[in-house]
């Protein structure tokens, strides 16, 4: 599958739906059971998504086949100059083992870049095993905890 990345505003129709599959999907494995409307609902909002635009952030939307595929975000980390977070990175089920989620961690890495980060971080949790895999493989590694997030149970980072 050809995959092609591109900056697009967080509330466009297709990175809202991308958004709204990524939390139901981290929300029904945290709870173990399928996420209601309403818990994705409550996620979604005031969730920060307005700050992945820049100068602060970044957002870009996948697409395999002209399908969108996967998403990630990107923001810069005011109270420490020249790092940024790497958020919100999903590939949907039908699209993982392509290679987009590679291309996406690429594509963040450049727009960290250009926002004039050195360093990008992550949290991330013990039931998202996908995601700690492709983190590693990717070159992140632990690093000491940089927030008590009720759903931080990993932190990772790399330099770039």
């Amino acid at each position: 599958m050809t995959w092609t990345l591109a900056p697009e505003r967080f509330d466009s129709p297709e990175a809202s739906l991308l958004r709204h599959d990524y939390y139901a999907e981290v929300a029904g494995r945290y709870w173990k059971r399928p996420a209601t409307a309403a818990e994705i609902a409550d996620g979604l909002r005031d969730d920060g998504a307005e700050r992945l635009v820049p100068p602060t952030g970044q957002f870009v939307v996948g697409r395999s086949g002209g399908r969108a595929a996967g998403c990630a975000g990107l923001l810069l980390v005011p109270e420490e100059p020249g790092t940024a977070e790497l958020t919100r990175v999903y590939v949907r089920p039908e699209y993982r083992g392509t290679g987009g989620g590679g291309l996406l961690l690429a594509a963040m890495e450049e727009a960290a870049r250009a926002l004039g980060a050195r360093r990008l971080r992550l949290d991330t949790r013990d039931d998202l095993v996908e995601a700690r895999g492709l983190y590693a493989k990717h070159g992140f590694r632990a690093v000491p905890a940089f927030n008590a997030g009720p759903y931080a149970e990993h932190w990772l980072a790399k330099h770039l």
